[in-house]
């Protein structure tokens, strides 16, 4: 695994890149020697956040945690990787797809511990063309997290979504 590892409000010493190393480092059973880890490390006020990136064929495995010791934010996010990693795997097994970033011994690997997707509930709902801003207030209404619409604009499926503070995030889709 190649690291690349940046800072934010933050100087990456060598003892917070060895930490990121040491304990991430632990994940490269899971993953093709080539693959890359973004590392982003930043601090604001008593938050010290760590986020992490990894880009595998056609997914990105992410996780961001927040403590206020940046060493133990490194530890949990290890913990939420490796957690996400074994529920992804049997999706990988099942479609056989998708599996070229990760190890052979992984793939193949039984796991203890592994949690089945459900789908327990399926909404059907009429889709009309709006504006992301429409969307924002529409999810607002309902007083959901996200909000899926048409958007008159680009004529496409997008997500708007609420974020920390108070704002939101737009989803568009990457056509390949």
């Amino acid at each position: 695994m190649r690291f690349i590892i940046t800072g934010r409000n933050i100087d990456i010493t060598e003892g917070l890149k060895s930490a990121v190393e040491d304990k991430l480092g632990k994940l490269d059973r899971f993953f093709a020697p080539e693959t890359e880890v973004n590392v982003t490390l930043s601090v604001e006020k008593e938050r010290q956040k760590i986020e992490v990136t990894i880009p595998v064929k056609g997914n990105i495995v992410r996780a961001e945690e927040v403590s206020n010791d940046m060493y133990v934010s490194i530890d949990l996010v290890e913990e939420v990787i490796e957690r996400q990693l074994k529920k992804y795997k049997n999706k990988i097994v099942d479609k056989q797809n998708n599996h070229a970033s990760f190890t052979k011994e992984f793939v193949e690997k039984e796991v203890e511990d592994e949690e089945e997707v459900k789908i327990i509930r399926t909404k059907r709902f009429g889709i009309k063309p709006m504006d992301p801003e429409e969307a924002c207030v529409q999810m607002e209404l309902l007083g959901h997290d996200f909000f899926v619409f048409f958007n008159a604009e680009t004529e496409e499926v997008n997500v708007v979504y609420k974020r920390k503070g108070n704002t939101y995030g737009l989803i568009e889709p990457e056509l390949d």
